[in-house]
């Protein structure tokens, strides 16, 4: 049974070092580099199948900033209270350029008890109503979840899954656009700070469901053996 355990482990990073060679997924650059962690890489070979990056692109921003109650007073008070319904319908909040850093995935235990950590990034181009003018931003954050093994009262393992979340702290706006109007930049600091409360629960809903299942979908069995593995790596770089 070790031995096909071993083939399956083999296989899969096998298919993630051919996907990670195709040059027209975005925001691949950083991932060959990873040769720490089994787990770190069946994590992030799952993600790449699942398209996380497009499904975060695909989120509607201005949308989830209406329905989460943030918007007012900032764009949402500032817009409507100052445009017509037809000038607020030409606004928008695309996000562009996402970027997991599959290959930077970091892998933490205590026993059998494991986080990993990853970085991930994306462009806002907001498009202003009033000029067409278009505001870029950057966003930057890390997302951890935490999962172990459990014995139950028969002596068998299950896995449990614990935290998974955006980490308030590292959530970063950098505003890339350089000639931004001064009549602008109240509302910017608004939006921005609405943008850090809203982001963090709208990467969760996308990345952490998508981890649960590439973790649930291995074998107890596997998933231990890739966790002594890993265990006993970070061992012998003592």
């Amino acid at each position: 049974m070790h031995s096909v355990w071993r083939l399956l482990v083999l296989l899969g990073l096998l298919a993630l070092s051919s996907a990670l060679h195709k040059p027209h997924q975005p925001g691949l650059a950083k991932t060959h580099k990873d040769r720490k962690s089994a787990l770190a890489r069946i994590i992030a070979q799952g993600l790449m199948k699942h398209d996380t990056e497009g499904r975060i692109q695909n989120i509607h921003l201005l949308d989830s900033l209406n329905a989460s109650g943030q918007m007012a007073p900032g764009m949402v008070g500032w817009l409507i209270g100052s445009m017509s319904l037809h000038h607020h319908q030409e606004s928008s909040a695309n996000i562009t350029k996402a970027q997991l850093d599959y290959g930077g995935i970091q892998m933490s235990f205590h026993k059998e008890w494991f986080t990993a950590n990853i970085s991930l990034g994306f462009d806002i181009d907001l498009r202003l109503p009033f000029n067409n003018h278009i505001i870029k931003t950057h966003e930057r954050m890390n997302l951890s979840v935490e999962f172990w093994l459990e014995k139950d009262e028969f002596g068998r393992r299950d896995l449990v899954i614990g935290k998974c979340h955006v980490e308030p702290r590292s959530v970063h706006t950098t505003f890339l656009t350089e000639a931004i109007p001064p009549k602008v930049n109240p509302f910017l600091r608004n939006f921005r700070d609405n943008l850090e409360k809203v982001i963090p629960h709208l990467i969760e809903s996308q990345v952490c469901p998508l981890i649960d299942e590439i973790l649930r979908q291995l074998d107890v069995k596997l998933l231990k053996s890739l966790m002594e593995q890993d265990i006993a790596h970070e061992l012998n770089q003592l």
